[in-house]
């Protein structure tokens, strides 16, 4: 049994974010239980490095902590808007603990209404899994001329054209892909749990 927990973080309801979070959802066929939560409809503060803000009686860290905690693998949708992430997205990732989401495979997303959409995937590798320790699997997913593709889950109809049979074709290898990651890695964490370091305590963030 494998939890997957799709986060999508546009900062926009109805976004092309959310319905390709949607289309994942509905292909990701290994992950026996599947769960999509979309940020823009949460209440987050933006975190100010303090435990007690993440528990404010107005915020929902604590209910989307749980589904953290239970989640095998997670997968991160991100538009690109001036060349970087979500700021959304890279608030809730400072607001993750490797406590409980430590070790754990990411597959790394980037939606834009047009060619590029590089950016937020080289800034996500380069900064924001140091203290979470999430771990980014090699193969991640670029969703170009988003508006034009994944409109429909039937890839049997006339109306799917080339190219966007080639990105559904590339989304079922990297979801492959990270199903593989999923079982390598909880076998990892299980190690670790039991097979502590002297001391682990005084290292929990990246250098």
């Amino acid at each position: 049994m494998m939890n997957l927990l799709i986060i999508s973080a546009s900062q926009r309801s109805e976004s092309q974010s959310a319905k390709v979070a949607e289309y994942l959802a509905a292909t990701s066929d290994n992950f026996t239980d599947i769960n999509h939560i979309e940020l823009c409809k949460q209440q987050l503060p933006m975190w100010d490095g303090e435990q007690s803000s993440k528990e404010d009686q107005d915020s929902d860290w604590l209910a989307i902590n749980e589904q953290l905690i239970i989640a095998d693998a997670l997968i991160l949708i991100t538009p690109e808007w001036g060349g970087t992430a979500s700021p959304l997205l890279k608030n809730f990732l400072m607001m993750a603990q490797a406590a409980d989401i430590g070790h754990k495979p990411v597959l790394l997303v980037s939606v834009v209404n047009g060619i590029s959409g590089a950016y937020p995937i080289a800034e996500l590798r380069m900064n924001a899994f140091s203290n979470n320790k999430l771990v980014a699997i090699p193969d991640h997913l670029i969703i170009r001329n988003v508006e034009e593709i994944l409109n429909s889950h039937d890839i049997k109809t006339k109306e799917i054209t080339r190219r966007d049979k080639s990105i559904r074709h590339r989304i079922g290898y990297s979801l492959h892909t990270l199903h593989h990651y999923s079982q390598a890695l909880k076998s990892l964490r299980e190690s670790l749990q039991s097979n502590a370091y002297e001391n682990e305590h005084l290292y929990p963030y990246g250098m």
